[in-house]
This record gives structure tokens, C-alpha cells and sequence, in this order.
């Protein structure tokens, strides 16, 4: 039986990359990746709606880690040896330039994720990696080599790669066959499901800089927030879902938030504005004019429910009304009764537990010759290009490894 160097479990971006880099450090050394779908690389191929959002153009590698609820701190060294830049430059040298967004995303200049697709694929193809499609694996085991059963074949290899992604039946797998820890698995990214009156029929209006906070709970987050016809979306809400992962799966979705429409602005400081506005333009009409740079229909939406449904002008308005619509504007408490999948980009909490993995070389501390990259482990992040990079820094740091130990046991003989 073929004895491989190594064999990568998983035809997604951590496993071309890791093979691809190996290869080009050690192009003699077989390689193996196995997939157990049809199609590879499908992640990439619908990141960014298509386009692929390779990274994120944050340079800086302690900047960087604050975007990863799970994995900051076991990033941040991989990071200064492969991070953005360096993946910017590596796409670029094998002839994929790259752009930067204005919100900082990078994506291929092609607005293509095939054009990644096509590059790895053709990378993979001129070191002669070989693909097994289709190819699931049902047991691992350790004898002299790692030995792999899929189906009715069996492989042999010197190195094994777990780059699988967030698969519940790899992670039983690890933890049954490989004694590693697995942490239980929860949607890290979703939207918020919202009945509220007060932003019922206002779907597609966003306000640019909200704050968003879990009532009595230690779980906020700021940014742009999008109304969908479902409830709550956009970069706040995602960011809250992702820090809230764990605690918002054990209150089964249930809770309620405060939204501060307005950003940074106190309860205090609107109720000041709105009493000079008032004085200012005291025989306008409430809904028709606003003080704040608000969309029209969400501000009326919000007067509406501040004086039951009555028009007004700002002169007529008493302090309870004024105390209302203020609090609607900064304060304004919305119940949560369920979530949603974020478009088709799912991302979990959960896999192999962190503590068990050496970062040096994401290689395992229990099993020589084991590795694990990507989302296999519990490291995840917003949406922007970041599970990515972490994907991209693991698989280059373990083909590093591979390749410095083929050198090494090269040597060896030959002084032998």
C-alpha cells in the first residue's frame, strides 16, 4: 500500500492552501486531499456574495485579533509570521491581484471568486496534488502511519491535515478517533428576528451608526444597523451575534435589546435636543420634522408610537410625549424571539478545542504528525474577509512545518 506524506481531509481553502504551499516548498512530497462532496472549495467560491473576500485590509496583527471572538489570543502570533498583507502579496506574486474596499474588504480585482478558484485549482494541478472527490472518510486510526477508511479504500499516510470545516460528522469523528476535545457546536452569525410595531413595514431602511446592547446582560456592539422584514440586521447586529454566540444560544433566543438609533447620544442630551426643537419650531408638525438625520419613514414610525397614533405640532407636545419619542430615538427596547441565517455565509462556534492545538504550527499536542487548519477548530470571526486569514495563517504555518520536517528528515539520511 502507497504510503502518502501527507493526506489532507477537506478540499476547502485551508486544505488547497496547505497542500499548495507544501508543494512549493517541497514539491517532491506526495499529497492527498480528500473531499467528501462533489464540488471544492465551495466556501470560496460563494464568499462575498460571489466575489470572494479574501481578507480584510487590517495590517496590524494585535488590530487584527479583536475581530475573532473565539481565537484572538491563539492568533496573534501566527499572525505576525503570515497575516493580510502577506496573503494581499501572495495572490498577487501567482498572478491574482487583489483591491481594497471602502469598508476594508478585500476581494480578487476580477469581483470574481472563480478567478481564486481557478488559480488554486491550477496551482494544485502543476504540483500534481492529487483530488479524491467524493471521498468521505469513516474511521482514522494510528498504527505505524495514520490510516484512513473511506468507504471500502483504505490510506496510508506519514502527516495528516484535518482542514474539514465545521462538519458535526468530522468533529465526531476527531473527538471518537483522535481523542480530541470538541466544542459544542452554535450559529455564530444571525440576524435577529423582530415583531415590534415600531419597525414593522420598514424593511430596508438603516441607520449608519447604531448601538445595540443585550439588556442585562454584558453583550454590546456599534455599527450600521439594517431593518429587514424578518427584524434586525446589518454589522452591529452581526458583530452582537457573533461576541453573543454562547450566551444567546442558552437563552434559546430569547431576549430583548436596546437600540441607541442615534449612536453615542445619551437619553439626557436627546431630551435636550428635542426641547430646543421644540422651542425652535414650535408650530411645525412633529413627523414631518426631525431634528436628527433620521430616514423619514423611521422617524415617523417612531413619533407615531410616542403619541399613540396623534398628530401633533411641537408646541402641543407635553414632556411624557417629548420623554417617549426621546426614549425611542437612544433607548429603545425591542424583544428578540428567534434568529436567522446570515445569507448563505454560515459560521459556527464550536470545534476542536483550542488548548489542545500547539499555534507555533497548528499541529495537535496529543498525536505527532496531526494538524488541523481552519474552521475544523473553534476559531471563528465577523464576516469581512477574517475566517479567511485565519484559514490562510494556519494552512501556510503547517505547510511551513511539514516542509522544515521533510528537510530535516532528508538531511538526516543523507548524513546517515
Amino acid at each position: 500500500m502507497k504510503v502518502w506524506d501527507l493526506i489532507i481531509v477537506g478540499g476547502g481553502a485551508a486544505g488547497f492552501f496547505t497542500a499548495i504551499n507544501l508543494k512549493e516548498r517541497e514539491p517532491n512530497l506526495s499529497v492527498l486531499i480528500l473531499e467528501k462532496d462533489k464540488e471544492l472549495l465551495k466556501k470560496v467560491k460563494i464568499s462575498g456574495g460571489g466575489r470572494c473576500n479574501v481578507t480584510h485590509a487590517c495590517f496590524e496583527p494585535k488590530e487584527l485579533v479583536k475581530f475573532y471572538p473565539r481565537g484572538s489570543k491563539e492568533l496573534l502570533g501566527p499572525f505576525h509570521q503570515f497575516c493580510t498583507g502577506d496573503m494581499m502579496a501572495w495572490l498577487d506574486e501567482r498572478g491574482v491581484p487583489t483591491k481594497i474596499e471602502e469598508d476594508n474588504r478585500v476581494f480578487p480585482e476580477s469581483n470574481e471568486s472563480q478567478t481564486i478558484i481557478d488559480c488554486f485549482l491550477e496551482l494544485a494541478s502543476r504540483y500534481q496534488v492529487k483530488i479524491s472527490t467524493l471521498s468521505r472518510v469513516d474511521k482514522i486510526e494510528k498504527l505505524e502511519h495514520w490510516r484512513l477508511v473511506c468507504g471500502s479504500q483504505e490510506l496510508e499516510c506519514k502527516n495528516l491535515v484535518m482542514a474539514s470545516g465545521s462538519s458535526p460528522k468530522v468533529w465526531d469523528l476527531i473527538d471518537r478517533d483522535l481523542q480530541h476535545s470538541i466544542v459544542p457546536p452554535v450559529p455564530s452569525l444571525f440576524t435577529f428576528n423582530c415583531k415590534d410595531e415600531r419597525i414593522q413595514d420598514l424593511m430596508g431602511i438603516s441607520v449608519p451608526h447604531a448601538r445595540v446592547k443585550i439588556i442585562n446582560e454584558k453583550l454590546q456592539a456599534e455599527g450600521p444597523l439594517l431593518i429587514t422584514h424578518w427584524g434586525l440586521s446589518g454589522p452591529a447586529i452581526l458583530r452582537l451575534s457573533a461576541w453573543g454566540a454562547l450566551r444567546l444560544n442558552a437563552l434559546q433566543y430569547h431576549f430583548k435589546i436596546e437600540v441607541n438609533w442615534l449612536g453615542f447620544e445619551s437619553l439626557e442630551e436627546c431630551r435636550e435636543t428635542l426641547i430646543e426643537y421644540k422651542t425652535l419650531h414650535s408650530k411645525k408638525s412633529v413627523s414631518k420634522h426631525c431634528p436628527y438625520n433620521l430616514p423619514k419613514r423611521l422617524w415617523e414610525s417612531f413619533v407615531a408610537n410616542a403619541l399613540a397614533g396623534k398628530e401633533k405640532n411641537w408646541a402641543d407636545l407635553s414632556k411624557q410625549e417629548l420623554q417617549n419619542i426621546a426614549q425611542n430615538l437612544v433607548a429603545c427596547s425591542l424583544e428578540i424571539k428567534g434568529k436567522s441565517t446570515f445569507k448563505d455565509e454560515f459560521v459556527t462556534a464550536g470545534g476542536v478545542a483550542l488548548e489542545e492545538i500547539n499555534f507555533k504550527s497548528f499541529s495537535s499536542k496529543l498525536h505527532p504528525n496531526l494538524y488541523f487548519a481552519g474552521e475544523v477548530l473553534n476559531i471563528d470571526a465577523i464576516t469581512g474577509g477574517f475566517n479567511f486569514q485565519a484559514a490562510w495563517t494556519g494552512a501556510w504555518l503547517i505547510a511551513q512545518d511539514l516542509a522544515t520536517n521533510a528537510s530535516a528528515s532528508i538531511e538526516e539520511e543523507s548524513n546517515y
